[in-house]
């Protein structure tokens, strides 16, 4: 039998169950998701617990969504109950905007949905809603474990409701690798927000229990807990907590200790006028690579700053700083955008030798159509989160408490400070929840002097 809110798909045989009419995806101004392009912050289970409690008390927050896909018997494959935020930027009349709104409650199974076939396909949860709209899962397993290999969301623009005056009426679609996984036989649980940054999407995760590849047709009792709610004591993905490097080990050993945030470092390049790249921020380089053993690896790298090497170049339009520690190298490219008078991260390539376990050893990759850590010549950009600045599906730059400013730069010294979205949505959490209190303390101080009057009321003089 089926949950209540539970969909199932029309091609494993099973019917649909009676659909209320359409309600569309209420977009919220007040308190978005995370926008597109800041950084992905994977929240510490404290921080996440103070945005949903700040949400809830607004009620902004939207209760989460529960799907079932059968097989063809009529047994459950796979089981989500789940808080997906989405966060798009489009153009409306030249300008630059961005629409807030939550998968809904009455979202649907798509039929393309699969329960997958043994060496032949691999499950897949489709998610449509709205006008076109569609969140799809795609699963796979290696080993001992499962996970949502890659997040494929696509969006109607023509859909008025939510993407006002849009200039073009395209569908899009952004797609991403996720972090999320867990061993076979277990449910994954992950209450923390949990952000997937693509190209002009932003998603966000929260009160999430899954699980794929089931075998009873009902959720497992036994738990593979994410990151963000263990805090920094351990780590979904089993590796070796090394200040360098970390690896996923051939056996499945209990999860240990997450690798530290990488220390922030100093760097600056100088053209014929001066300083032209002026940057501070911590350097993470994460690749995941194919192994010998036909299993894949996770190579984390941490930059030493007292450790690494910056040189650079620049023009009138762009610039490059190129850092190097050991035998890895990172070379960030700005750009100029002369009309609007911004710089912007336009591209980052990447260069390193990889464990010898690696099936080839040494690893390039580039991407050269970003547009990120944008800010107004003469200012700087700033962003306390960690910002995840996607290379290729393998390769992931990770940049901790960057704080940068190219061309313009007034000797040594950062402009006026431009915040990233993230940390001022950051900064809304404390006021929301005095905002509540405050609302809260009035509503109860309007009903005891209306009480304390109507009270007076009852009572005659003699």
């Amino acid at each position: 039998m089926i949950g209540r809110g539970r969909r199932q798909s029309p091609e494993c045989g099973v019917p649909l169950l009676p659909l209320p009419p359409l309600r569309y995806p209420r977009p919220f101004s007040t308190f978005p998701p995370v926008p597109p392009r800041s950084a992905p912050v994977m929240a510490r289970a404290q921080g996440a617990r103070g945005l949903l409690a700040a949400a809830t008390l607004l009620g902004f927050l939207q209760a989460s969504s529960s799907f079932e896909l059968k097989d063809s018997s009529g047994k459950a494959c796979i089981i989500a109950d789940l808080t997906v935020a989405f966060s798009v930027e489009y153009k409306s009349n030249g300008q630059k905007e961005f629409a807030n709104f939550f998968l809904p409650q009455n979202a649907t199974v798509e039929p393309r949905s699969s329960c997958g076939k043994a060496n032949t396909s691999h499950p897949l949860l489709v998610l449509g809603f709205g006008a076109g709209h569609s969140l799809s899962l795609n699963f796979t397993e290696n080993a001992d474990k499962y996970q949502v290999e890659e997040l494929v969301f696509h969006y109607n623009l023509s859909d008025a409701t939510l993407f006002h005056n849009s200039t073009t009426g395209d569908v899009k679609k952004a797609s991403h690798k996720t972090t999320i996984e867990a061993h076979m036989g277990t449910k994954y649980r992950c209450i923390s927000f949990k952000h997937i940054n693509m190209k002009n999407v932003n998603i966000t995760f929260s009160n999430v229990t899954l699980e794929a590849y089931l075998t009873n047709g009902t959720l497992s009792t036994n738990m593979t807990e994410c990151a963000e709610d263990m805090g920094s004591t351990t780590a979904v993905v089993p590796t070796t907590p090394k200040q360098t490097t970390s690896q996923v080990p051939t056996t499945s050993p209990a999860p240990t200790a997450s690798p530290p945030n990488p220390a922030v470092g100093k760097y600056n390049v100088t053209g014929v006028n001066g300083t032209c790249v002026l940057a501070y921020m911590g350097l993470q380089l994460n690749i995941t690579y194919l192994k010998k053993d036909e299993k894949m690896g996770l190579d984390l790298l941490n930059f030493i700053p007292n450790n690494t090497a910056a040189s650079g170049r620049c023009d009138n339009t762009s610039a490059f700083l190129n850092l190097t520690f050991e035998k890895t190298s990172v070379i960030f490219h700005f750009a100029l955008n002369t009309s609007a008078e911004k710089f912007f991260l336009q591209g980052v390539s990447v260069s390193t030798t990889l464990p010898s376990e690696a099936k080839v050893p040494q690893f390039e990759a580039s991407n050269n159509s970003m547009s990120e850590l944008r800010a107004t010549v003469g200012n700087s950009y700033k962003c306390s989160a960690e910002e995840n600045l996607q290379v290729t599906d393998k390769a992931l730059v990770n940049v901790f408490d960057v704080q940068i400013q190219v061309f313009k730069i007034d000797g040594d010294k950062f402009g006026a400070v431009e915040e990233c979205q993230l940390d001022e949505n950051n900064m809304l959490i404390p006021i929301i929840v005095g905002a509540a209190l405050a609302g809260l303390v009035l509503i109860v101080l309007i009903a005891y002097l209306i009480g304390r009057k109507r009270s007076h009321a009852g009572y005659q003089t003699i």
